[in-house]
């Protein structure tokens, strides 16, 4: 799966950077994980004669004259579940993923700088829904980073089923795992924050990522408070375990401040609602979502109690 990636890597002139990071990638999906054999089953039965055409047809990320055998593609795309990023339109098979990215993408797109022609970095992008939307924006490398097996597999699926993408890439691996490079115009930390035990080493790696005047697309939760505030879940947040710490909007940019980006701006803050996160048939068996992680009797808690999730997208240079 990743000579594609190679071949791709090998316009630019970065050769002992990015040959760690296949190497890195290459170790990830050495890991023995006992899900691989069906995961590739589902790709053998997904992957089509010919190669459709994406494009976006809002909400979705639509391929067209993809595939002649429905009930085969459905069966594969199902054998990927649970689909939590999209949602993706494959001929007329809506694919109604759990969360519905083009209402983000709304939010800052006409706030960033535009992607045509850019090196983008996606840092933890699921399925890769994002690094295609930044592909279909013209970057000339829409690269994204996901440790999660499950979602490189959904983003292969996806892949094969188009030949318009072709500067989307997604490797298995965290950023951590990545020696520091900074050779991309944006960066995007999108839903991956608030999961870091250290914040500010977070921060510190996006920032060693970013080429000169770069930019940074950051995405995650918070809660109200003045400077300084921040909340630090002792349990989970909305039934999710790994949630370290939620600041307000004046501590985030403090964070932004004390690692050294430029030019900070709140584009967006909003309260996440049942239409961007809902429950689907293709999100499987577990199909709890966020109605079921907020109080019945109270929407704006969740049901340990907390401040329900309410999210800010801040840009910053470097």
């Amino acid at each position: 799966m990743l000579n594609d990636v190679q071949t791709f890597f090998d316009q630019f002139d970065h050769e002992d950077i990015t040959m760690q990071w296949l190497k890195a990638s290459q170790a990830a999906l050495q890991v023995k994980n006992g899900n691989v054999g069906r995961w590739s089953a589902a790709l053998d039965l997904i992957t089509p004669d010919k190669k459709g055409v994406a494009s976006v047809a809002k909400p979705y990320i639509s391929i067209t004259n993809s595939t002649d055998d429905q009930a085969q593609l459905i069966e594969g795309l199902s054998k990927l579940m649970p689909w939590r990023k999209g949602p993706f339109l494959i001929d007329n098979l809506a694919l109604e993923s759990e969360w519905q990215g083009d209402m983000k993408w709304q939010r800052l797109k006409q706030h960033i700088q535009p992607l045509r022609g850019r090196k983008v970095l996606d840092v933890g992008s699921g399925n890769g829904y994002f690094t295609l939307r930044m592909a279909l924006e013209g970057a000339a490398l829409a690269l994204g980073i996901e440790p999660f097996l499950l979602f490189n597999y959904q983003f292969m699926a996806i892949k094969s089923l188009t030949s318009s993408c072709t500067t989307a890439h997604l490797l298995p691996i965290r950023l951590e795992d990545m020696a520091p490079a900074a050779i991309f115009d944006t960066v995007f930390s999108m839903g991956v924050l608030y999961h870091q035990r250290d914040h500010m080493l977070h921060l510190q790696q996006l920032k060693k990522m970013m080429a000169p005047e770069g930019e940074l697309i950051l995405e995650t939760l918070i809660v109200d408070g003045v400077k300084g505030h921040a909340l630090i879940p002792q349990d989970r947040y909305a039934r999710m375990r790994n949630v370290h710490c939620l600041p307000s909007v004046e501590t985030l940019k403090s964070w932004l401040e004390e690692a050294e980006f430029n030019q900070i701006k709140v584009i967006n803050v909003c309260k996440t609602t049942i239409e961007e996160q809902r429950r689907t048939e293709w999100i499987g068996e577990n199909s709890a979502s966020l109605e079921d992680f907020l109080d019945p009797s109270d929407d704006n808690l969740t049901i340990e109690g907390l401040p329900a999730p309410k999210r800010v997208i801040v840009i910053a240079q470097q």
